[in-house]
């Protein structure tokens, strides 16, 4: 049986560097290993149910053979469960294996889905509590008082830092809700004090950690995302971190994934988000890591009688999370290392990150001035969209 590999994205952030570096590696290993390789926008197909039986069409022809291995990159926030996540069940009901499965993708959609099925494991979660109805912001001035104050205030599909508060007190509480958006309900929460202006960002590939980074605000703000100018560096995570991300991959069903920690003065971990379309080109860079790599290595070992490629999988753990002590505390942005992420905000994907120079494989670097990135780039997007 002749193996294959799809990789499926959209076209509103098929041009963005996880996309881009992701394709590139899964069409060098399929060339490597003699796996049939095919890239596809979600728009080129068509589902079909001819005869009582499941099909599909790609730019009005029939699809006769279907991969056993299909990677799924899909805008978390505005992933539609009556189009996105319909062409995703139908792969998989033609028996093919998602990266990441739909039920997956869905749990990390709404941030307050993901508690819920985190909800009952023994994860260590910080106070949740949100609402029914869109427009019930207002009741929850008062029935998020149970929280305390200061009290953390996000939109339930909000990404990349964006629309979340910290909220004062009832007035400042009350302040925000004459501004917020009704797109979708907010959610109220714990504030864990010790942790404002960082977080750590875990990134797991097929249930195994392959490197941690900590992320720091740089201008006092709770939120420590790249995106919003915060800087990442290596951080070592201990091994309590690392079973916590682990379990919460676990839980979600997830292959692909960035766990976002939140760490108390005791030195224990509490579960922020989950993201299942996660951006690493910063952790990329910090961590000289390649993560598109590692998602190709692992969707190459699902293939029917696969091992794992070379068994590179197998020691996928980065050095990071070996060597060294954890950092007690962000450094001020004068004194943080050379090799940072300080990213722009013209991503328009989930977690996913602004176009940067893609790092060489496999020890990725911070760009040079003088790549040629947009020709790179060009080429890449142009196979893609064959």
């Amino acid at each position: 049986m002749c193996s294959r590999v799809w990789f499926v994205t959209d076209r509103r952030i098929s041009q963005e560097y996880p996309q881009v570096q992701i394709l590139r590696a899964l069409r060098q290993r399929c060339a490597e290993d003699d796996v049939e390789f095919r890239s596809l926008l979600m728009d080129q197909i068509v589902l079909t149910i001819t005869g009582g039986q499941l099909g599909l069409r790609v730019d009005q022809e029939l699809v006769t053979t279907y991969p056993q291995v299909v990677v799924v990159r899909v805008p978390t926030p505005w992933v539609q469960s009556d189009s996105d996540i319909t062409v995703l069940r139908h792969l998989e009901k033609l028996g093919c294996r998602l990266l990441n499965r739909p039920q997956a993708i869905l749990n990390c959609v709404n941030k307050f889905w993901t508690f819920q099925e985190l909800a009952g494991h023994g994860v260590p979660l910080p106070d949740t509590f949100s609402y029914g109805g869109h427009e019930n912001f207002r009741k929850m001035i008062d029935e998020a008082e149970p929280l305390g104050y200061p009290v953390v205030v996000k939109n339930a599909r909000g990404h990349r830092g964006k629309t979340v508060f910290l909220a004062r007190d009832k007035h400042h509480l009350s302040d925000l809700s004459h501004l917020i958006r009704h797109d979708a309900p907010y959610l109220f929460q714990e504030y864990v004090k010790e942790s404002h202006g960082k977080d750590v960002r875990v990134i797991l590939v097929g249930g195994r950690v392959v490197g941690s980074m900590l992320r720091c605000s740089t201008d006092g703000r709770m939120q420590s995302n790249c995106s919003l100018g915060g800087v990442g560096m290596m951080y070592p995570l201990s091994e309590q971190g690392k079973q916590l991300a682990i379990q919460v991959s676990n839980i979600l069903g997830m292959d692909v994934c960035g766990i976002d920690l939140l760490q108390r003065n005791d030195g224990s971990f509490v579960v922020c988000e989950a993201n299942a379309n996660v951006g690493f080109i910063a952790f990329d860079q910090v961590c000289g890591m390649d993560v598109a790599g590692s998602v190709a290595d692992y969707a190459l070992s699902l293939l029917p009688g696969r091992l794992g490629r070379k068994g590179s999988l197998l020691s996928v753990v980065s050095s990071t999370s070996e060597t060294g002590s954890e950092p007690e505390a962000c450094p001020p942005a004068s004194a943080v290392p050379e090799v940072v992420c300080a990213m722009s905000v013209g991503s328009t994907s989930s977690e996913s990150d602004p176009e940067l120079a893609p790092p060489p494989h496999p020890t990725p670097k911070l760009p040079d001035a003088s790549y040629n990135f947009s020709a790179l780039l060009a080429s890449e997007i142009k196979l893609l969209t064959k």
